[in-house]
């Protein structure tokens, strides 16, 4: 039975015959050269063609599809695929050109919620970094319904993959900044702070993180809207990393706000000061891994009450090798002789005391005659 597919040990045994000088060169035949560019062809993935042909699939209707025996798991993974062809920033803008943008926008709103989350991440990828494609979709009207996933999908994990969509859609984004802000968004992340999903948890504090560092003037909305009394209790939450982005908006807000009541400067220092009784009790191991929370519980103590907090006292802000540079793991095996010398003077002075006991002889050697007696009466010493 013949076998399928480009003949690629062929190909390779002509390569050979052809690049290893056992051959002279000579020119491709017609039939040699389409030979060659079928095999290679065969091995070539169009992107442009197979992103149209994804593009065709996410225009036809739900109903089709499913007719033609298309499932929901096809789609999911039809848009992961599509989701590798994005990545190049230029494949990504194209996909607008092609016109796949509008019907992949149009998945955000399909009925099944693993598309819906899968299409989010898309839309991640084509505008994260990419201020064209960031463009493209507040022109496409790709911003409403992510929106609406964030503050209203049934299901947590749409809820987060699309608040990871608009938090890449509106960085470094002054119009989106401004359509989160008019949709009532900073609602949305409070709502979000309510969760019980951890990764929901911090993809929505970083996102208040980045708000309140770009513009300043959000700190007087998340301090009306309450806000900081969720950060505080955030701060103590069992995962390290919610805790530092809790601690991370704490202290942009202490940056930013002037004044604060007696009963909030007793709480921020009721929860410093347990966040360093617990860094107090851990281990080595543990300390390394809260590095940077050690260093945001020192600055907001510092930044609130103007005084450095009791690690440093403690002895638990820098730990012991933190701020050393990496070990010097090569230089036994590369040591030169002057380092060698240095780092063991006893040996070398050693060396020396014996080149200096050695006599140095100016004068004339002893005569032949001299000699044989000596040896003549050595021997007869041994002899006894």
């Amino acid at each position: 039975m013949a076998k399928e597919g480009p003949n690629w040990e062929g190909l390779l045994k002509w390569s050979i015959a052809n690049s290893d000088g056992t051959a002279p060169n000579h020119n491709l035949s017609e039939e040699d050269r389409k030979w060659f560019m079928e095999a290679m062809q065969a091995q070539t993935i169009d992107v442009v063609k197979r992103m149209k042909e994804i593009t065709l699939v996410m225009q036809t209707p739900e109903e089709v599809l499913k007719d033609q025996g298309v499932t929901a798991a096809d789609l999911e993974e039809m848009l992961e695929e599509l989701q590798e062809h994005v990545e190049s920033i230029d494949m990504a803008n194209d996909l607008h050109s092609i016109g796949g943008l509008v019907p992949l926008l149009g998945y955000l709103k399909n009925s099944h919620a693993n598309i819906r989350a899968k299409a989010a991440d898309v839309v991640t990828t084509i505008v994260q970094n990419n201020p064209r494609s960031q463009q493209l979709v507040m022109e496409a009207n790709g911003f409403e319904p992510l929106i609406h996933n964030f503050s209203s999908d049934p299901d947590v994990t749409v809820r987060t993959k699309a608040l990871g969509a608009i938090s890449s859609l509106i960085r470094h984004n002054k119009p989106g900044i401004t359509a989160f802000r008019l949709a009532n968004g900073y609602a949305a992340l409070k709502d979000a702070l309510t969760s019980e999903n951890v990764r929901f948890q911090r993809k929505a504090l970083n996102l208040i993180h980045y708000l309140l560092h770009e513009n300043n003037s959000d700190c007087n909305i998340v301090n009306e809207l309450g806000f900081p009394r969720m950060f505080m209790h955030l701060a103590s939450s069992e995962d390290s990393d919610v805790r530092e982005a809790a601690l991370r908006s704490l202290l942009e807000l202490a940056h930013n706000t002037k004044a604060r009541s007696e009963e909030d400067s007793e709480k921020m220092k009721q929860l410093l000061q347990e966040r360093i009784n617990n860094i107090s009790l851990m281990s080595a191991e543990d300390l390394g891994v809260v590095r940077e929370e050690r260093q945001l519980v020192d600055s907001l103590w510092s930044s609130c009450f103007n005084e450095p907090s009791s690690l440093r006292e403690k002895g638990l802000l820098v730990l012991p090798g933190e701020d050393n540079p990496p070990p010097d793991v090569a230089s036994k095996y590369f040591e030169s002789p002057l380092r060698s010398s240095s780092v063991n003077p006893s040996s070398n002075n050693d060396s020396k005391k014996e080149k200096r006991e050695t006599p140095l002889l100016l004068g004339p050697g002893p005569s032949s005659a001299d000699s044989n007696n000596q040896v003549s009466s050595n021997r007869e010493a041994d002899a006894r």
